[in-house]
């Protein structure tokens, strides 16, 4: 974990609710896709954490969906503006299991953090398949850049106003996969759970709200095989063969 000032260079709405965040600064904290960062806003107590998007050395890339006052803050903010973040929080992917064909299934805010990780996958020749559910074409995003990167790119909206009509459920059975990444709201952790055969393991990030951030109070648990796991300190990743439901 690392404590520092980041510069905002980019804040723009690019979807209904949805920003996409460009920020200057120190990133060398972050190791992994899947991890998080903690926001500090003035007139606020509590941090914000947000999934990493993407990273480079220098820049940070985040987006948030509008869903509170803290939110709603960090939209108005604009180019030039200065953030309190911490970086490297949260245990990310584990890009060392074997894999040869894997499936990135990512539902509404769960979305932003497979970017990262479709792009570590295809740099070790892996074929990618993403799977994207919305609710509504409204609230749509990333798919061009999901489409520059991965081999195959379905999109869901429950309504059926584009792509597939329902769920990710719904798309998974036209993919061929050996191994599954997730990340998105528990009810659909849970579908997946039940639509996966069994033989086949997977990594979950779960979204949960949070305290601290790191680990401390304990607030974000979550019941495993070997006990209780804070999701931001020993997750938000975690295996499927160790989650109890």
């Amino acid at each position: 974990m690392k404590q520092g000032l980041f510069s905002i260079t980019q804040n723009e709405k690019i979807a209904q609710s949805v920003y996409k965040m460009r920020l200057s600064g120190d990133t060398s904290a972050i190791k992994k896709a899947g991890q998080f960062v903690n926001i500090k806003l003035d007139g606020f107590f509590l941090r914000r954490p947000i999934s990493v998007c993407d990273y480079t050395a220098e820049e940070l890339l985040i987006i948030y969906k509008v869903v509170g006052k803290g939110t709603e803050k960090m939209s108005a903010m604009e180019k030039g503006e200065q953030l309190d973040i911490l970086t490297g929080l949260g245990n990310g992917y584990d890009l060392t299991v074997k894999t040869e064909k894997p499936v990135l299934i990512g539902g509404g805010g769960g979305v932003p953090p497979l970017y990262k990780l479709s792009k570590e996958l295809k740099n070790q020749g892996k074929r990618v398949s993403v799977i994207l559910g919305f609710n509504s074409e409204k609230e749509i995003f990333f798919e061009e850049e999901f489409k520059e990167i991965a081999d195959r790119v379905l999109i869901c909206t429950a309504d059926g106003s584009y792509g597939i009509k329902g769920f990710v459920t719904d798309a998974i059975k036209d993919i061929d996969f050996d191994y599954f990444f997730t990340c998105g709201p528990e009810p659909m952790f849970k579908a997946l759970e039940s639509t996966i055969d069994k033989g086949i393991s997977g990594q979950l990030s779960f979204e949960q709200r949070m305290g601290c951030g790191f680990g401390a109070c304990m607030g974000c648990s979550c019941k495993t095989l070997t006990g209780n796991k804070r999701i931001c300190r020993e997750g938000p990743v975690l295996f499927r063969e160790e989650i109890i439901w």
